[in-house]
């Protein structure tokens, strides 16, 4: 094969040689074909790839196909019920409530409702009419602990660092928020000036590198802490123990995105990938976690204090809940990060393999929570692939209070889904620090259709409130949500996640499937009581015993 290419490539340069001398026309054809004969020949010699070396210039169309393969897939290919990690179908619905155009189908649904695992919200015969409920409903967040509670609105815009998004992302999404009235996560990155340009509700995260409230060692620093929090815009602080973007690693900024701006505000070094430390140094146990939380909030006037999670081993939540009993202080909120990914970079493994999905730790977190007592104390907030309404209603149903989106904020800005949020290179300007890709992106028109998707998605999910008899999203639980477990049976979701008896984990009624874990769970640690090797160690001793 490498013969024959060689053979054509140096019989057409001959041919071209002999138009060159009776042909005017040749010159051009010799300019073209004489340069693939000096890369074929390069090819040939080269040692690094095995696929060049037998088949010169023919094998570069292999990384040409390849570097096209996620268009031609996403533009051509792909369905409109396809498509991952988000499918056309919700891409569209977000861009046309972002645009504020059609948002209806017609010719009924796509999606195969006969399949497993497909869900649906039980409507009433005694359905509410729209302008007799709220179309704008508000939660309150803060424990009796909290001297400032928050109204949050039922759809806020998830964590996003400066770093991670870029500059006018940041503007726009801050001024959508404040146009909608909802609130702007700053991500674990730190509060930038572009999370507060506008004035909308700010949410600060704090990671384990404690980026904006660090000393030099990259230590917690109470007096940064104090000085940041007390800002009017900042309505709450959130403790990040883990994403679910990848759960028990760390975020990751990686040094292409580390610019001299994103080093000031984070306090570390320009140009350097930031791996954000697995732990926080700043606590090492749930008693000492929810002594953090008071610490947090008596230093910030008493704003809501909370928490962030992606379920790993669940008696460390259990754990965290024992705690809050013992020293009868409690968090004001926690967010639910699902399994399911997000919008940085991540290893493959942790995107794909480690973390709890999002319905299951939902489900988790509420019934710890009720089942220790101190729920109506707490509200929980879900974040993971959440577009729509009805993503809104389910996981409302099955015990959050409100929720947080990214990846439908990143949507709404424009995103494409071209799948190159760790590389840059981002085409739309919004996950890269690249300024000739960000300066396309115009915060004052993204951020109206920021404000017009979170209008028409809460609006939505109001609409299905109505539709099944209810007037408010507190108003839902786990009876209202169908699922087809398989071809021959569907179960509501209180059949698939029972309810728990308030208070019930507190007076030994605790169910079988949350006994081991309830068992395992240390207030003073989060290693579990009971190690893998133990449990191995009782089981051998048992079969040696029968």
């Amino acid at each position: 094969m490498r013969k024959t290419i060689f053979q054509i490539l140096i019989g057409i340069n001959l041919f071209i040689l002999l138009l060159f001398f009776f042909a005017p026309f040749g010159v051009w054809f010799l300019i073209i074909t004489l340069p693939l004969l000096m890369i074929a020949i390069h090819d040939s010699r080269q040692k690094k790839h095995a696929i060049l070396r037998n088949f010169p210039l023919i094998g570069r169309a292999r990384w040409i196909i390849e570097s096209v393969r996620p268009f031609v897939q996403q533009y051509i290919l792909e369905t409109d019920t396809g498509g991952a990690p988000i499918s056309r179908m919700f891409r569209n619905i977000v861009y046309q409530r972002a645009k504020n155009s059609i948002d209806t189908i017609p010719f009924g649904t796509q999606i195969d409702t006969y399949q497993t695992g497909y869900e649906w919200i039980g409507h009433s015969l005694s359905a509410l009419n729209v302008e007799d409920i709220d179309m704008d409903p508000r939660v309150i967040i803060g424990s009796r602990h909290c001297k400032q509670p928050y109204s949050a609105s039922i759809l806020n815009i998830s964590a996003m660092s400066f770093g991670s998004l870029s500059k006018p992302a940041l503007q726009a999404l801050n001024k959508g928020a404040k146009l909608g009235g909802f609130y702007h996560n700053t991500g674990e990155g730190g509060v930038s000036p572009y999370h507060l340009e506008y004035g909308a509700d700010v949410v600060w995260q704090i990671g384990t590198g404690y980026f904006g409230c660090r000393n030099d060692s990259g230590s917690f620093d109470p007096d940064k802490f104090k000085q940041q929090a007390l800002h009017t815009n900042i309505k709450m602080i959130e403790i990040k123990l883990s994403q679910g973007a990848k759960p028990g690693h760390g975020g990751i900024l990686p040094a292409s995105k580390n610019t001299q701006e994103i080093a000031d505000i984070r306090g570390v070094k320009v140009g350097t990938q930031v791996d954000s430390p697995a732990t926080h140094s700043a606590f090492n146990s749930p008693v000492e976690l929810i002594t953090f939380i008071q610490t947090l909030r008596d230093l910030s006037g008493g704003k809501p204090i909370g928490i962030k999670l992606a379920l790993g081993r669940r008696s460390e939540f259990v754990a965290i809940c024992k705690a809050m009993v013992e020293l009868n202080i409690t968090p004001d909120f926690v967010t639910v990060d699902g399994g399911e990914g997000g919008t940085g970079a991540a290893p493959l493994e942790y995107s794909n393999s480690i973390g709890s999905p999002l319905r299951e730790a939902l489900a988790f977190v509420d019934d710890c929570l009720v089942g220790y007592g101190v729920r109506e104390d707490i509200k929980i907030i879900a974040s993971g692939k959440i577009i729509s309404g009805f993503h809104l209603v389910k996981n409302l149903a099955l015990g959050a209070d409100i929720c947080n989106s990214a990846r439908g904020m990143m949507l709404a800005l424009g995103c494409v889904q071209s799948l190159s949020c760790n590389t840059n290179e981002c085409p739309t300007g919004v996950a890269t620090q690249d300024p000739s890709l960000s300066s396309g992106l115009i915060p004052a028109n993204k951020a109206v259709r920021v404000h017009q998707f979170h209008k028409k998605t809460v609006h939505a999910t109001a609409d299905i409130i109505s539709s099944a008899g209810l007037s408010l999203p507190c108003d839902l639980n786990r009876t209202h949500i169908f699922r087809r477990v398989n071809q021959q049976e569907v179960k509501r979701y209180d059949e698939i996640f029972p309810h728990m008896v308030i208070g019930g984990f507190l007076q030994d009624c605790i169910p079988e499937s949350y006994k081991i874990d309830i068992a395992e769970a240390n207030a003073n640690s989060f290693v579990p009581k009971k190690t893998l090797t133990s449990i191995n160690q009782q089981m051998k001793s048992l079969c040696e015993n029968a």
